[in-house]
This record gives C-alpha cells, structure tokens and sequence, in this order.
C-alpha cells in the first residue's frame, strides 16, 4: 500500500524516525509521501526523499501558517522548492475555520497563490479543510483547480459532499478516522468511487484503533486499508492495488523497481 500523508518530519518521530520507515516497509507500506506545513517542514520532507528511494514530498504552506505567505516572494520559493525531482505535489495548503491560527482572509490568499503555483508547476495538491468546506469548494471551482486535481486529504465531510469533489475531478484520502465509532469518514469510504480513493495516516495524528490514542505511523495505514476492505466486503488485496493506481495516477510516482 502508499502512505499518501505523513509527517515524518515532526518531532514526535525524533527518537525513531528511521525505525519507522522499516516498520512501514515490513508491514507493506512500500511507498510514503510526506507532506510540508512550512518552509522548514518543507525543507526537512525533501532531505527525507532524498535520503530513501520511495519516499517522497509534498511542499507547501499549512493555513495554520498561512500569516507567514508573503505573495510573489513566497510563490517563488515555493517553486524553487517543487523544482525537486522528489516533489509530487503542492500542500499541505487550505483553509481551517477551526483553529484560526492564521486569520481567514490570510488563509485564502495563501491557498490561491498556491494553486496558481501548483497550475504553473503542473503539480496535484494536497487539500487541509476544517469546517471550511464550501469556501474551500469555491476556491477549487473559481481558481480552475481541477486543471491539477489533487486530494482533500482526510475527508470528513459527507457523502454528498464527497461527490461534489469527485465530480469536480479531485480524489478523497482516508485515515485512521475510518476505524472509529460512528465515523462520517466510513459511510464515505463504503459509498464513493473506489477509483478516487486514497490511503493516508496524517500520522502522527489520528492513530487507527486498536492504536487509537497513541501516535501514529505509516506502518498503521494497514489498518485503514483493512478497514476500507470490511466496509466495501472488497478483499484487502483489491483494495491496495486499486488505492496504488489511484495514487501512482495522481502523483506521477515512479514505478517500483
């Protein structure tokens, strides 16, 4: 299975990081990609697919950062950055009327200027929504942002909504949200085209039961894939070999040597 979205980079990988990665490929997981929040993430993502052949990168600036965009300047660095032949994507980038930590009309300019750098680029992104569907929606649709596609990753919003973004060319990811009681995520994952889903764990986030709780790692999107499997009544071999070329498709990955 690919790990769609990790964040290997943080700290709390700091005692184990490499340790981690192996846990992953002994448990199946033969390819990650691990997305940038901010320019330091975004400089330690592309060290990580620098240093292993099938990890790889995304770049891009958090909402939660959004104050920290500076227009034309950081557009430029951000295309320095996805010059890099390990980078497959822009994001993490969005919205997130939760939190707040960037104020909103901040958020929504970084989010535009970064798709115009994902257009410029001809790179997918990767989509960070929280209580900001529809604004996030009228972005995707008024920017032309299906032009690239890309992923709202960890979708948590509904079925309908989930086809609304389908029908506008994206794909959806899902984590370890999918194994909990009375998820949203699980009717999504049961419902929608398997063709325009992918696996993530957004570790260190969101740990799929029984690890619910603790932190996350890649190793656990086998949990999610087990999980899409049950919900589906797919065998767990048909879901990874689809979720793999849903996600090969999207990122351009290299093929496994």
């Amino acid at each position: 299975m690919i790990e769609t979205h990790a964040h290997l980079d943080f700290p709390q990988f700091d005692d184990d990081r490499e340790a981690a990665i192996k846990r992953a490929a002994d448990a199946g997981i033969h390819t990650i990609i691990n997305i940038g929040t901010d320019w330091d993430s975004c400089d330690r993502v592309i060290e990580l697919a620098e240093a292993h052949p099938r990890l790889f990168a995304a770049v891009g600036i958090h909402p939660h950062d959004a104050k920290i965009w500076e227009g034309d300047r950081s557009s430029e660095r951000l295309k320095t950055l996805a010059e890099h032949p390990k980078v497959v994507a822009i994001g993490e980038i969005g919205l997130d009327y939760y939190r707040n930590n960037s104020p909103r009309d901040k958020q929504r300019v970084a989010f535009v200027e970064q798709i115009a750098v994902a257009k410029d680029m001809n790179l997918p992104i990767v989509i960070h929504n929280r209580d900001a569907f529809n604004d996030i929606f009228e972005v995707l649709l008024m920017e032309r942002a299906y032009d690239v596609g890309g992923v709202l990753h960890c979708f948590s919003e509904g079925v309908a909504e989930a086809e609304k973004s389908i029908d506008l060319g994206f794909h959806l990811s899902v984590n370890g949200i999918l194994t909990y009681k009375k998820a949203t995520m699980a009717e999504v994952g049961k419902s929608v085209r398997l063709d325009r889903l992918l696996l993530e764990t957004d570790c260190p986030f969101l740990a799929p039961h029984p690890h619910r709780g603790k932190r996350n790692e890649p190793a656990y999107v086998a949990f999610v894939g087990d999980k899409l499997a049950e919900l589906r009544g797919t065998p767990v071999d048909e879901i990874a070999d689809v979720t793999d070329e849903n996600a090969n498709r999207l990122f351009r990955l290299p093929p496994l040597q």
